[in-house]
This record gives structure tokens, C-alpha cells and sequence, in this order.
């Protein structure tokens, strides 16, 4: 499903904001409040594209990259991380974990939809 986003994060204002954004600029949005529930719904719905925190409960967003990036059926999704930890060691673990982006919090909607565009390869 390429026109189809997994916004993965506990933060209520951020779900309902990029859900919103990105509904209005065409895509399928799903939404996943912690690593585990992140994980059932990349197996339901293979999104075309992964938004991902690194700070949430159950699992957290590195170990949630990894994860994908084990499995054959999911390794070749984009992930792009969105987070509040912004130090360059942060950036590193999420590039090590296998992360296409690693976008700070906070964060210019309209730079969130062009890397999606991007990374979904579509105008």
C-alpha cells in the first residue's frame, strides 16, 4: 500500500495532528500508540511507510526499527523517526537501527509530508 502511513506515537497531539495532515494530502493513515501495538499493525496493514517516536511505552522506537529491519517481509519499509531526542548520539542509534530519517521534535509539518513524498516516491 503505498499511499499508506503508520504514525507510531503516545503523544496525543502529535497522532492527531499528523493523522490529520497527512489524511488531507491523500494518504491512509493508521495509528499505533506503543512499540508492540506498532509491530500488529505493520503485520495488519503493511504500510507503505513508517513515522515512528523513540520514546514510547512497551517497546521503544530504536528496538521497533530493528525489528522491521529483521524481518524479510518488512526490511525494505521507510522509517522515519520523529522524536524529542535530538543529540547526535540519538541520531546515530536511530541510523544504526536502520531509521531512512531521523526528524526532531519539534518539527515543520510541511518537511514531514515532503519526506514521506519522498521516501514513497510520490509527488
Amino acid at each position: 500500500m503505498a499511499r499508506s502511513v503508520l504514525v507510531v506515537d503516545d503523544e496525543p497531539n502529535i497522532v492527531l495532528s499528523l493523522e490529520y495532515l497527512l489524511k488531507q494530502v491523500g494518504y491512509d493513515v493508521h495509528v499505533a500508540r506503543d512499540g508492540e501495538a506498532a509491530l500488529s499493525a505493520i503485520a495488519e496493514h503493511r504500510p507503505g511507510l513508517v513515522l515512528l517516536d523513540v520514546m514510547m511505552p512497551k517497546r521503544d522506537g530504536y528496538d521497533v526499527c530493528r525489528t522491521i529491519r529483521a524481518s524479510a517481509d518488512w526490511a525494505d519499509m521507510p522509517v522515519i523517526m520523529l522524536t524529542a531526542r535530538g543529540s547526535d548520539s540519538d541520531r546515530q542509534m536511530g541510523m544504526d537501527a536502520g531509521a531512512n530519517e531521523y526528524i526532531t521534535k519539534p518539527f515543520s509539518t510541511r518537511d514531514v509530508v515532503e519526506k514521506v513524498r519522498h521516501f514513497l516516491g510520490i509527488p
